[in-house]
């Protein structure tokens, strides 16, 4: 064996665990290992990656992971709480999963991947004592956090904490008492996100104004499909579908979710389905003043449904950058289907995915079963039937585990050959090939078996 790889730096570190693990496994095990397990993809993992952290290691309910710089770690430790109250403001609260949190800063020792040492105990005791869906930290971190982020601190003195010889000062993350918002939890007040260099913006779930309920899905899958689009454009900042649906059915206060989800610009619309045809409508509003910049009225046939939401993507565009050749947003958007059967089964399958029954779950792969038989290159639904058989293969009491295993396998590899630039269908298919061990060839996006190590 050759020598292990030692080295010792200075990092932040966060430590987080669900509050109540054992009373929800003893609920539900199969249901919540599914649900953390989408938690994690969907939220969880890309929050820590968007501030420039490293996760370093798993262990069921927990997560230990590593950032440059406090700052990150406490902005990402307020986004998570954030996305966690909201995604349960819906939710039962016996069903509820939510993470305590702890970060602290210092030296620590880097073996093969792991770190050890002080700095990561002290992290670990800090989220044992942090409330459920509270962020606790070290004097450390509150000194060089304080006054550079939108969130308040609560000294709560000295605490002798397991196993730790001496006291730590603690200090619990909470909102600044200056922007209360009436109705919100805690882990909402937490304060305002910083906005990002470059424009942001979030859409909001479109209005269904069809008068028929069963069209839902319709109008969330368009709002999904501009979400894609606008983020292929490179200089926008697209806030992800999971986080501006939790506003779905809310009275919105536009400033609020400028606020919430630190972005400068915020698109809402309403879809229209009937007759064969379709009208979207959408204006484009600034958060921060409520300022209205731009709003317009689009129609065509179902035929040219993608065509509608190129235009949409591409006008937003133009109303945020006008500097910027809203072209590249053209030039860069592809019509993912020329069969608007399997588009429709999509939509259908994508809003039954999220109630992440198991059932639902498997009525949602039959249906993306179906739009890939009418078109074998549809390369979201070849991605996002990855995804499905992976939250089924987490049911312990699933019957068929090694086949739908290779039906996860089998969807991955052939949606990477059709992705192209798609950031989702690549995302979906990555995440659930790594998974399962798959080495992915960055040249071809050939993929072959390699064992895990």
């Amino acid at each position: 064996m050759g020598a292990e790889r030692v080295e010792r730096r200075l990092a932040a570190i966060l430590a987080a665990d669900v509050a109540g693990y054992s009373r929800l496994m003893e609920r539900d095990e199969a249901g919540t290992l599914a649900r953390l397990r989408t938690l994690r993809h969907d939220m969880i993992d890309p929050k820590i990656a968007a501030h420039k952290g490293r996760i370093v290691k798993t262990t069921g309910d927990g997560i230990l992971a590593e950032f440059p710089s406090v700052v990150e770690a406490v902005a990402c430790a307020v986004a998570m709480q954030r996305g966690m109250a909201a995604g349960n403001a819906a939710t039962d609260e016996h069903e509820r999963i939510e993470y305590r949190i702890g970060i602290n800063s210092g030296d620590v020792i880097v073996e093969d991947g792991d770190i050890h040492g002080d700095g990561v105990n002290i992290a670990a005791r800090l989220e044992g004592i942090a409330e459920p869906g509270g962020i606790c930290v070290s004097a450390i971190v509150h000194d060089q956090v304080q006054g550079r982020l939108e969130c308040a601190f609560e000294d709560t003195g000295e605490q002798s904490l397991k196993n730790i010889t001496r006291p730590v000062r603690v200090y619990r993350v909470g909102p600044r008492p200056s922007r209360p918002h009436a109705g919100e939890t805690p882990a909402l007040q937490s304060g305002a996100l910083p906005l990002p260099d470059k424009p942001s913006i979030a859409v909001l779930p479109f209005q269904n104004m069809s008068g028929d309920p069963e069209q839902e899905y319709f109008a969330d899958g368009m709002v999904e499909e501009i979400i894609t689009a606008l983020s292929r454009i490179r200089w926008l900042f697209v806030i992800a579908r999971n986080s501006t649906f939790t506003y779905k059915g809310q009275a919105i206060d536009v400033k609020r979710v400028g606020r919430d989800l630190g972005v400068r610009y915020v698109l809402e619309g309403s879809v229209r389905k009937g007759g064969g045809r379709v009208r979207i409508t959408a204006q484009v509003i600034e958060a921060e003043t409520g300022a209205h910049l731009w709003a317009d009225r689009f129609d065509g046939s179902l035929e040219d449904v993608f065509e509608l939401q190129e235009q949409v993507a591409i006008s937003v565009a133009g109303v945020i950058e006008p500097a910027l050749k809203a072209a590249e947003s053209a030039r860069s958007a592809h019509r993912p289907t020329t069969d608007l059967t399997a588009y429709d089964l999509y939509l259908r399958a994508y809003a039954m995915y999220w109630v992440s029954h198991p059932r639902q779950v498997r009525e949602a792969l039959a249906l993306l079963e179906e739009a890939i038989a009418r078109d074998p290159r549809y390369g979201p639904a070849l991605g996002f039937a990855a995804r499905c058989c992976m939250h089924l293969i987490g049911e312990a009491s699933a019957p068929d585990r090694d086949a739908t295993r290779q039906k996860c396998v089998n969807f991955g590899r052939r949606a990477l050959e059709v992705a192209t630039d798609d950031p989702g269908v690549l995302a979906d298919a990555s995440f659930a090939l790594a998974s399962f061990g798959e080495d992915i060839d960055p040249d071809d996006r050939a993929c072959r078996s390699r064992p895990r190590l």
